[in-house]
């Protein structure tokens, strides 16, 4: 490994909940650590694997929730001790970034780093792995937050947009601002104007320019978390964020960072992508039988029934007449039949059945 490889760092985000994906994506068991594609790999195990194609596996960190600590090594067990970063509570994207940040620079200064979700499908993986490269040969020479875009296949409402520099002739383009998630009608036009982006969460930068613009746009943050750097990749580490952890303020990293800055800058990416947030956007990704029904481990009879999102336990039979675009999820014991069409109030429908049967069910 070149000792340029070797500055090479990912921030691997592994702490949601997935509640949309529920029956099958709950707290104790989230959707990153199950294989929600039927491939034989879980989400997080599919990530990691996609960063080790650039990012030597020992410099890849796993940020995640300590309740998920035992199914990071089960299913990582690659991972060693000083890769797994913990959050004692949940505070957003900008809290865990930061710490991770102030870790990896105590490791190695001149590091550049991508963040990643650990929940994205990403079918053309040496795409992705170029993109990511010419971020980091950016961010290496220059004072630079980086974003991977995704350029829009129709005016979906469920994500957030980048706004770039018309202008702009070169792959990697200024970020004129984020937008907020838009009604209908506006991300019609954003479509239009041609130089709007899906804002996927997808990160670069060198670990010099995160932690300067946390100190310059979040300085409390940064100030809570830069108190412990002495202890920080050491055996007090532990306690200082067991104490510390809880005040940090709940915020995401687009907010704190992104929309602040005047250093941002967007790739265009040149790979498909899902994020995988619901039912449907798995639907989309799946194989279908000739009705359009999209099946993950169940044995199927299905008469006069198309559209619909099948899953159940491995090889459990499942017998389907007159359903057209259902979601319909076997597990244990939940059992979900709901309309597509409205997979978006699965999070609320969890929360009535925790508020009436317990939170176990969630």
């Amino acid at each position: 490994m070149s000792s340029k490889k070797s500055n090479y760092y990912a921030i691997l985000m592994a702490g949601g909940v997935g509640s949309r994906f529920w029956p099958v994506s709950t707290q104790e068991f989230p959707k990153q650590f199950h294989d929600m594609l039927g491939t034989g790999d879980t989400l997080i195990q599919k990530t990691f694997n996609r960063l080790a194609r650039l990012i030597p596996e020992e410099n890849i960190f796993i940020l995640t929730n300590e309740r998920y600590n035992d199914l990071v090594f089960e299913q990582l067990p690659s991972v060693t001790k000083r890769q797994v970063v913990l959050e004692p509570a949940m505070r957003n994207t900008a809290p865990c970034i930061l710490y991770a940040s102030l870790k990896i620079q105590k490791e190695n200064e001149d590091a550049v780093m991508i963040v990643a979700p650990s929940d994205h499908w990403i079918e053309d993986e040496q795409a992705f792995s170029d993109n990511v490269k010419t971020a980091f040969d950016y961010c290496e020479s220059n004072d630079a937050l980086m974003t991977l875009g995704i350029t829009p296949t129709f005016p979906n409402t469920g994500y957030g947009y980048i706004e770039y520099d018309k202008t702009a002739t070169t792959e990697i383009k200024s970020v004129n601002q984020f937008r907020e998630k838009p009604d209908y009608e506006t991300a019609k036009s954003f479509i239009s104007q041609g130089n709007f982006l899906w804002n996927a969460g997808i990160f670069m930068w060198s670990v010099k320019s995160v932690v300067s613009a946390f100190k310059n746009n979040q300085p409390k943050l940064f100030q809570l978390f830069e108190s412990g750097y002495s202890v920080y990749n050491t055996d007090q580490e532990d306690a200082f964020i067991k104490d510390n952890y809880k005040n940090a303020e709940n915020i995401s990293v687009d907010y704190a960072l992104m929309e602040k800055s005047n250093n941002v800058y967007v790739i265009p990416a040149t790979f498909d992508w899902n994020d995988l947030g619901t039912w449907g956007s798995l639907y989309d990704k799946l194989d279908k039988d000739s009705d359009a029904n999209a099946i993950v481990n169940a044995k199927t009879l299905l008469e006069d029934s198309s559209g619909n999102m099948i899953r159940s336990k491995q090889g459990k039979v499942v017998v389907v007449d007159g359903l057209k675009d259902y979601i319909i999820v076997d597990k244990e014991e939940v059992l979900l039949i709901y309309p597509k069409s409205k997979e978006q109030d699965i999070k609320k429908v969890l929360q009535n059945v925790k508020a009436k049967f317990g939170e176990h069910y969630g």
